[in-house]
C-alpha cells in the first residue's frame, strides 16, 4: 500500500515556502465558508519581492512567463487557504479553479497559462488537487495584472473547525 503524503509535507519536499497571506485590496473578504466548502477570492501574481506581474499575455508577456504568474497566483491562494484554516492538511480536495488571463486580442492559449496553477495544485494535493476548471481570456484585469485565479475547496470532516 502506498502511503499518501500530506500537502504540508509535500510543500516541504517541493521546497516551497508560502509567503504571508495578503489582505484583500478593497471592500471584500479573502474567503467565505459555506458548509464544508471554502470559496477563495481571486489572487494576482504578487511575488515575494513585491513585484506584481503585469501586461497582456501574447503581446507583452510570453505563455511561459504567464504560466509562472498563474503558479504564483496559486501559491498566493495556498497562503490564503492556510491562513484561513491553519493547515493545508485539512483540505479534502480542490473542487473548482477559475482563471482569468489578460490576453491580447489574438491570444488563444488561456488554458496553457492557467495550467501553471492547476499543475501546482496537483503537485501539492496529488489526485485530490485535480479539479473542475474554467480558463477565460479577458480584455483587462485590475492594475493590468497578467492573471487572476480563484479557488473552491472542500474540507475533511465538514470543515476547518474540525
Amino acid at each position: 500500500m502506498v502511503k499518501k503524503i500530506s500537502p504540508e509535507t509535500r510543500l516541504k519536499e517541493l521546497g516551497i515556502t508560502l509567503d504571508k497571506a495578503t489582505p484583500p485590496a478593497a471592500n471584500y473578504i479573502s474567503a467565505r465558508r459555506d458548509g464544508s466548502r471554502l470559496y477563495l477570492s481571486g489572487k494576482a501574481p504578487l511575488y515575494p519581492d513585491g513585484r506584481r506581474s503585469t501586461g497582456k499575455v501574447g503581446e507583452d508577456v510570453s505563455i511561459e512567463e504567464a504560466y509562472k504568474d498563474a503558479r504564483q497566483a496559486g501559491l498566493n491562494l495556498l497562503a490564503t487557504l492556510r491562513n484561513e484554516i491553519g493547515s493545508l492538511d485539512k483540505v479534502d480536495y480542490v473542487i473548482k479553479l477559475l482563471g482569468f488571463v489578460n490576453g491580447a486580442p489574438d491570444f488563444y492559449d488561456h488554458s496553457k497559462v492557467i495550467d501553471g496553477c492547476s499543475d501546482l495544485l496537483v503537485e501539492v494535493f496529488g489526485e485530490n488537487g485535480r479539479h473542475a476548471r474554467t480558463a477565460i481570456g479577458v480584455g483587462s484585469l485590475p492594475n493590468n495584472i497578467t492573471v487572476e485565479v480563484e479557488l473552491v475547496v472542500r474540507f475533511k470532516n465538514g470543515g476547518p473547525m474540525c
